[in-house]
């Protein structure tokens, strides 16, 4: 129950973190976006860790939760660039299906999740999925690069939640750290090839910060919820951010959710409800 309600937990602020990347995307470059957010949850997350503690990292894991964060960059700089190009619901209807990478992998493992938190997830995925589709008009001028690169966003996205969930332990914060460091890594090795503007108005900068603060909360709750939830169902909850994007689409930028996209929301509720039930 702890690793679903924390998993809801990180959903939400990834929901809100993408929204506003993709918005601010539309203004300056998304990879301006992440040279400006990433660094302020490197210092947060470095922060906590200092105060509050966190178990020790091998150089194993910290290598894992290094590649997780330069992978997730990418992702984000691909996501926020197909909002910009497109519709946000269309996009964040194939980011969420970055979802199915996590659930293989922890099948895979060999997790046995119970037979209603099992249907549960079965019944979310597809309800997420609904949740965020736009009707097919809105599909079709999203464009052909919007579309491969939210898909290239969601097969990034399932790899980090994968990775993170091998890098954590009991105590993540030093993970979370190293995920953080990773990801500034690649992007200062990425700025100084593609040498991009860094003009950024002034009365742009708290969404900025507000970005960094709620990706490297989602990243501290999903790295939490891992370790007291199967990664299988954990994930799933962790997925509904893709719904949380397009509610703040609709009613930030008044996109219509179409009656699918109603039912989608309630089924991918119902089917949290069963996994939440059956952990």
């Amino acid at each position: 129950m702890l690793g679903v309600a924390l998993g809801l937990g990180s959903s939400i602020a990834w929901g809100v973190s993408d929204f506003l990347g993709g918005l601010q995307s539309r203004r300056i470059s998304a990879l301006t976006v992440l040279l400006v957010t990433q660094p302020v949850g490197l210092v947060l997350a470095l922060a906590y860790a200092v105060i509050a503690g966190g178990d020790p990292l091998s150089r194993e894991d910290a290598l894992t939760g290094a590649a997780a964060g330069a992978i997730v960059v990418g992702a984000l700089g691909a996501f926020y660039r197909a909002m910009a190009l497109g519709s946000v619901s269309v996009v964040a209807t194939i980011g969420a299906l970055g979802v199915l990478v996590p659930v293989a992998g922890g099948l895979v493992q060999g997790e046995e999740p119970g037979a209603l938190a099992a249907v549960g997830a079965a019944v979310a995925i597809p309800g997420v999925v609904l949740a965020a589709r736009e009707p097919d008009p809105e599909w079709r001028a999203a464009g052909r690069a919007a579309i491969g690169l939210a898909g290239l966003a969601a097969v990034g996205f399932g790899t980090f939640f994968l990775l993170l969930d091998l890098a954590s332990s009991e105590q993540p914060a030093w993970t979370v750290v190293a995920a953080r460091t990773g990801g500034v890594t690649a992007l200062v090795i990425v700025a100084a090839v593609a040498k991009p503007g860094m003009r950024v108005p002034r009365p742009m900068f708290p969404a900025l910060i507000a970005i960094g603060c709620c990706d490297v909360l989602a990243n501290s709750l999903f790295a939490v919820a891992t370790n007291h939830g199967l990664l299988a169902l954990v994930a799933v909850a962790g997925s509904l951010y893709g719904a949380v994007t397009v509610l703040l689409a609709r009613v930030v930028l008044g996109e219509r959710l179409a009656p699918a996209q109603r039912g989608g929301v309630l089924i991918a509720f119902l089917g949290v409800a069963m996994i939440a039930a059956g952990s």
